[in-house]
């Protein structure tokens, strides 16, 4: 009765990263656009998926200004950081955030996305988001990805 298949294991040598291409004004809204990223900066896409190692892929994302939001959330969503003394705190609009840095809004939301561990920080430097259609990546041919 007892098979002998064992569970494949994939190894930080084994690893192979490419390099993909989103296009944030033709993807869907933000939080779809940011659990396709996450996913694939954890590599759970590939079939060697192993949760210990980083097997994610380069995502270079275009457009981050013309990312889509629904409802009120322009007006409502507020992004808040504190200074760490006493009365620090900051609030900002989703708006007031996208005029100052509109690269922020997808990063911050992929960052709450990604699972709170070591790894953490490796997927987010292989993370490049750019506010307009150009990129300074095109010597790593990046392959287009459509998100729905």
């Amino acid at each position: 009765m007892a098979v002998n298949a064992k569970t494949y294991s994939q190894k930080p040598s084994e690893v192979e990263r490419k390099w993909l291409l989103i296009d944030a004004a033709e993807a869907g809204t933000l939080g779809r656009l940011s659990a396709e990223i996450a996913k694939r900066l954890i590599g759970k896409n590939k079939p060697t998926y192993t949760p210990h190692i980083d097997g994610g892929d380069y995502i270079v994302v275009v457009n981050a200004d013309q990312v889509k939001v629904t409802g009120d959330k322009e007006e409502a969503k507020m992004y808040y950081r504190h200074s760490g003394y006493p009365g620090g705190i900051k609030e900002a609009t989703l708006k007031e955030l996208r005029e100052k840095d509109a690269t922020m809004i997808i990063e911050k939301a992929v960052k709450g996305m990604l699972p709170k561990n070591k790894l953490q920080d490796e997927r987010m430097k292989r993370l490049k988001v750019y506010k307009g259609s150009e990129h300074n990546h095109a010597a790593q041919k990046p392959e287009k990805v459509e998100v729905k």
